[in-house]
């Protein structure tokens, strides 16, 4: 009887796990709702802690806070003010040695949650596209574990179709693309200080952020474009010549570094490297100067260093390694 209640319950998670992420993307895929991004976040956020919740019912893992008593032989459950017990949010589901949720899925709903917690202080704007690619990813990946942990049968992939679009990327919303310039600073602080943290492979993991080049499609005869999207292998002549005309655009999203994180890393093999060697070396070079394009200023507050300057750090400790060794 207790094993057909947990199924019981298994069941039902799931099915609200689908509906709330069903729901996300109706709304985000919505073009009269202007509320999209937010509204997907929370939505997808709880999608997937319900998820997580039915995985672990399933597996007889106990998800609920709890302090143990004295003798350290019972628990005793956190509750509400109104007696109810105090689930883990999805954070610690993800955090749990049981989660079987991999590292980048899991860092695109770190990602996720974080952002949460700043829009929910401030009002956004226009953060539908700028993290579209992250949003992608969610969804996606949602798809996949619910496959992976509860069957195809539970897939949701054939509800969904790609929006239609009924414009076409500025100039002007390409440059605005390019550098988050529309963020409110506070979620440009955060974006830029997330990346950050990732190694470069995770960041261009498509599970953290799945990104993908749109071009018009000439075509010499009828019916070979009747698809709105195709793909393209990335290792075919086609892709590597969009790749080549689009680089630009690629590399609107370079990872960013803070002084002491570059700092951190020469000196695991030139100790004597400090923060002060580091100022003296770019003011002597004006690396701040943007014809260099070494790095950029973020929300107007914290100048971030590019890949090439951190080479040219690492560069000049080599050649001055008797100094710093």
């Amino acid at each position: 009887m207790a094993r057909k209640k947990v199924q019981s319950i298994k069941r039902e998670l799931v099915k609200k796990s689908k509906e709330s992420a069903l729901t996300a993307i109706q709304v985000y895929n919505n073009p009269n709702i202007q509320f999209k991004s937010e509204t997907y976040i929370v939505l997808m956020i709880i999608a997937w802690t319900y998820m997580l919740h039915a995985f672990f019912r399933n597996k007889e893992i106990d998800y609920r806070y709890f302090q143990l008593s004295r003798n350290r032989k019972k628990k005793v459950y956190d509750k509400t003010k109104n007696g109810a017990y105090k689930y883990w949010e999805l954070e610690r589901c993800l955090n749990d040695y049981n989660s079987p949720i991999d590292r980048n899925t899991t860092n695109n709903l770190k990602f996720l949650i974080g952002l949460r917690h700043e829009i929910e202080h401030q009002m956004t704007k226009r953060i539908d596209d700028l993290l579209s690619a992250r949003f992608q990813s969610c969804a996606l990946n949602y798809n996949e574990y619910i496959k992976k942990l509860f069957g195809v049968e539970h897939s949701i992939e054939d509800n969904l179709s790609f929006s239609l679009q009924f414009s076409t990327i500025t100039d002007k919303q390409k440059d605005i693309l390019m550098e988050y310039k529309d963020l409110p600073a506070n979620i440009h602080s955060y974006v830029v200080s997330y990346d950050s943290q990732l190694t470069e492979e995770e960041y261009n993991n498509p599970h953290f952020a799945y990104r993908v080049i749109f071009t018009p499609k000439l075509v010499n005869h009828r019916g070979q474009a009747d698809k709105v999207i195709e793909f393209i292998k990335p290792e075919t002549e086609l892709a590597k010549g969009i790749s080549q005309q689009y680089y630009v655009l690629k590399e609107s999203e370079k990872k960013k570094y803070l002084p002491t994180q570059i700092v951190d890393e020469m000196q695991k093999n030139y100790p004597k490297f400090n923060i002060h060697h580091f100022i003296k070396l770019w003011q002597s070079k004006d690396a701040k100067n943007p014809k260099y394009n070494y790095g950029t200023m973020v929300a107007n507050k914290y100048w971030h260093w590019y890949a090439n300057w951190v080479e040219e750090v690492r560069l000049h400790c080599e050649n001055n390694k008797h100094y710093y060794l």
